[in-house]
């Protein structure tokens, strides 16, 4: 199991980033927040969680302890693999997702690409007891704009990506229509940078 990695970033694509330790490249799955705070050729010291398949292994990386945690915990619920449990970590706060799970929020839950009304029920009623309450201050103002969490993680993505706070935010208005209700942060992203390439 690798609990952690730290070393220099050597590259940062659209779903991942791949950090130098030991002479080996390292390439680790984030979400788009995750990857707006590294840097080429800076140290970054990710925690880490590996997900071992038949056919691959792939290690996710992660902005802090808490956001490992509630990938982890996702994964306990049935019908919950690593790719929906990133998706709840990318769109979600890790307090938010606890809030959803105490209050039986279907709706906030529906809002993570890949989860439906049923599934967002399932999650609640198997993760209730087990994820805990939130750890946090509750921000109402953060509550209330959880609704376009989209706009921050694309806008934060372009910016690590190398574009302007200025360019990255023509771009996500230029893909906001594409949003709808379920926003999938990394279509969007791609649909930002196309823009950008664009113009």
């Amino acid at each position: 199991m690798i609990a952690f990695v730290r070393g220099e970033v050597a590259a940062v694509t659209l779903s991942s980033a791949v950090l130098e330790v030991g002479g080996v490249g390292l390439e680790l799955m984030c979400t788009p927040g995750t990857l707006a705070t590294l840097r080429v050729g800076r140290q970054a010291t990710l925690p880490t969680s590996m997900v071992v398949r038949e056919d691959s292994l792939t290690v996710f990386g992660f902005l802090d302890e808490d956001e490992k945690s509630i990938f982890e915990i996702a994964q306990t619920a049935s019908g919950v693999g690593p790719k929906v449990a990133q998706a709840i970590v990318a769109v979600m706060r890790p307090d938010d997702v606890r809030r959803a799970i105490a209050t039986e929020d279907v709706k906030a839950l529906t809002r993570v690409p890949g989860i439906g009304q049923k599934g967002a029920q399932r999650i609640i009623l198997e993760l209730k007891d087990r994820i805990g309450p939130p750890v946090g201050v509750h921000h109402p103002a953060a509550a209330e704009s959880a609704g376009a969490p989209w706009r921050d993680q694309v806008q934060q993505g372009l910016v690590g990506l190398g574009w302007s706070a200025k360019e990255a935010d023509k771009a996500v208005e230029a893909v906001a229509p594409e949003a709808g209700d379920a926003p999938d942060v990394g279509a969007l992203l791609r649909a930002a940078l196309r823009t950008l390439s664009k113009a």
